[in-house]
């Protein structure tokens, strides 16, 4: 018996604006102290929205993002700010 599997893709399940919140959210809280997880989470999510499109909003490369979002870039914050501002999702606080 010769099993097919297809990697997983969170990006996959990922079509509205809420699953995408959600998501982040979810990464959020799982990341702890670790940037990477968190780059590569909005990595995931903008590769479910388009990433030429997020390319364009941001007024960065296509390459040059998914270098920075793949966990293993390290975005400066102002990349990560016009990623979030691109993708549609805010960035708040709460206690």
């Amino acid at each position: 018996m010769n099993e097919q599997f297809k990697t997983w893709d969170s990006a996959d399940f990922l079509k509205s604006e809420q699953d995408m919140a959600d998501y982040l959210d979810a990464c959020i809280e799982e990341a702890g102290d670790d940037p990477a997880f968190i780059a590569k989470a909005l990595g995931t999510i903008a590769r479910a929205r388009g990433m030429t499109q997020v390319a364009r909003d941001t007024g960065l490369s296509r390459e040059s993002l998914y270098r920075a979002l793949s966990g293993e870039g390290n975005p400066e914050f102002g990349t990560i700010l016009k990623v979030i501002r691109a993708l549609g999702l805010k960035l708040h606080a709460s206690v």
